[in-house]
């Protein structure tokens, strides 16, 4: 059972960095809007797996790993926006 907490909480941790400095610095260069929407979506269902079990460890670790994703999702979607807007290559 512990095994689990502890797995919720390294992944959650390990996301951490790079989700303060994209959020911080809105420097996306080499992030894909493609793999970030996909990351999002697959922590949404592992978010409704855990609650439909009521696993408190899937329900907290894909929970703020999905609070922490959405905005690098929505800095990277609106930077490739932008990008292409301007006729650069993103």
């Amino acid at each position: 059972m512990y095994i689990s907490y502890v797995a919720a909480f390294l992944t959650t941790i390990a996301f951490l960095p790079q989700a303060v400095k994209t959020i911080k610095t809105r420097d996306t260069h080499g992030l894909s809007v493609l793999m970030y929407m996909s990351f999002v979506i697959g922590v949404a269902c592992w978010l409704v797996y855990g609650i439909k079990l009521g696993d408190v460890a899937l329900i907290v670790g894909n929970g703020v790993t999905l609070v922490l994703a959405l905005p690098i999702l929505v800095i990277v979607g609106l930077n490739d926006l932008r990008a292409w807007r301007e006729g650069r290559r993103f």
